[in-house]
């Protein structure tokens, strides 16, 4: 009776596992991808490499924890019929919540900027800013395809 019970719950468990590893390999290829685009278009040396690259990561990951903290507390509300419930009380409090997090979105970005400014050049910060907007845009173009195939 045991081996029932528990028969669907390994295959349930394993099959978490192989999408989250098939996802994390696809976010593995696309920062990779990135890396490459962002390399190429900035053109850096290997010395603006080595010290532009601990920066950008840091700040990369720095950024993901705030937009993923933001997107919980949204889709945390966010179930159909959710809005609805919300007291007018709660719904300042997530807005605040949201506002905090911009900010520190917000704050991060100047502090990143600051950090880069000895390691690479104004114009090369620019370039930064247009190539990752690019390969963004190029990113979800391909995703958007891949969809209508």
């Amino acid at each position: 009776m045991k081996t029932k019970f528990m028969l669907p719950i390994v295959l349930v468990l394993l099959s978490f596992t192989a999408f989250s590893q098939g996802f994390k390999g696809k976010k593995d290829k696309v920062k990779a991808l990135k890396v490459a685009y962002i390399t190429e278009e900035l053109n850096l040396t290997t010395e603006e490499a080595q010290r532009f690259w601990p920066i950008y990561n840091a700040f990369d990951d720095k950024q993901a924890e705030l937009r993923h903290e933001k997107m919980r507390a949204i889709l945390d509300r966010f179930e159909p019929g959710s809005v609805e419930k919300l007291s007018e009380k709660e719904a300042n409090s997530l807005l605040a919540q949201m506002e905090t997090i911009e900010e520190n979105l917000f704050a991060l970005r100047k502090k990143f900027i600051k950090d880069l400014n000895g390691v690479i050049s104004a114009k090369k910060i620019i370039k930064l800013k247009k190539a990752e907007d690019d390969f963004n845009r190029q990113l979800l173009k391909q995703m958007r395809d891949k969809r209508r195939d």
